[in-house]
């Protein structure tokens, strides 16, 4: 197997709501594999975790053909299976009927249930007309994201609290890219497919032990609270994100603060003891989230492609390979 990754000429780093740019000046997150004749090549295509509708138009039709002459389509989980989304929120749950309330400090607890009240009571205003003229309610929502949370374990929590930020709750209800091109490929009678089990992603998340848990935790609603005092901008925002998406960068850098996916805990302010836990929450999710993972998806993507030479393939994986799915809607 060959892999070649072909990047058309890069066009200026457009703002997500100017129009589209033309084709020609395009980039693409897609790469070809290219096999043996008369086999058929396959394809690994970079998805990201935003609504479709704000970077389908920028991407360019070499990557939509490809999806489209593919047979078969495989993406890291199976979101379109119930049994997929019942895994994982079975994962995500305390033990033998915990709760939060007598697992986290009091004052730890006080202050993410007041962040959750104030995300609740602020959900009303946050949604757009859109949403509402869908039928969609602020109460209904809320519980869709958040309830339930007093049962989850305190790293599901921390994730969760991370995606209930407004430009969050204005876009649900759109599916994101990954579950488009899902649904798209069922609609199409392809054959669909997952390279990872539900376990193999959650498990790695409960191996944190408990003092780096609250940790997280604790640095996670830090920032929210700042933010609602306004004392504090995250550096990378989910509109930066789709800008370089669209834009077909492939920094680390942004993609690595991609919103849907882990909060970024090291930071210069932070005091000695504390830095070293953030360095050892960084590296063990880098270790277990993106290296073994990618070793293991790169495996099964190759014994896939050996075991079917005539079979045509779409690869449907995070551009930021460190994709989680918190199975929140």
């Amino acid at each position: 197997l060959s892999l070649h990754f072909y990047i058309l000429p890069h066009s200026l780093c457009l703002p997500p709501y100017l129009p589209p740019p033309q084709q020609s000046d395009m980039n693409s997150f897609l790469w070809t594999v290219r096999r043996e004749p008369p086999h058929p090549p396959s394809y690994l295509f970079g998805t990201i975790h935003v609504p479709y509708t704000r970077v389908w138009d920028f991407i360019p039709d070499s990557s939509k053909r490809a999806f489209h002459r593919s047979s078969n389509v495989f993406f890291e989980l199976d979101l379109t299976d119930p049994l997929t989304i019942s895994k994982l929120t079975s994962c995500q749950l305390l033990p033998h009927g915990e709760n939060l309330q007598t697992l986290l400090p009091r004052d730890l607890y006080r202050r993410l249930k007041r962040h959750l009240d104030y995300v609740k009571h602020m959900m009303p205003y946050w949604m757009t007309a859109d949403q509402r003229g869908r039928g969609l309610y602020a109460d209904y929502l809320f519980n869709a994201i958040a309830g339930n949370w007093e049962r989850k374990r305190p790293v599901w929590v921390m994730l969760m609290v991370n995606s209930l930020t407004e430009w969050d709750v204005r876009s649900r209800g759109t599916p994101v890219l990954d579950l488009f091109l899902a649904q798209e490929a069922e609609r199409m009678g392809k054959t669909t497919g997952a390279v990872e089990r539900v376990e193999e992603q959650c498990h790695p998340l409960n191996g944190l032990n408990f003092s780096q848990v609250l940790f997280a935790l604790n640095q996670t609603l830090l920032q929210h609270e700042g933010v609602r005092a306004g004392s504090l901008q995250g550096s990378y925002t989910t509109e930066d994100l789709i800008t370089h998406y669209n834009c077909g960068d492939l920094s680390s850098i942004i993609f690595n603060h991609d919103t849907s996916q882990l909060p970024h805990f090291i930071n210069s302010t932070l005091p000695a003891h504390d830095r070293t836990t953030a360095q050892q929450i960084d590296s063990y999710f880098r270790q277990e989230l993106i290296y073994k993972r990618n070793e293991r998806m790169a495996r099964r993507v190759s014994a896939l492609l050996q075991r079917n030479p005539t079979q045509t393939y779409f690869f449907a994986f995070g551009a930021g390979n460190r994709g989680l799915d918190t199975g929140e809607g």
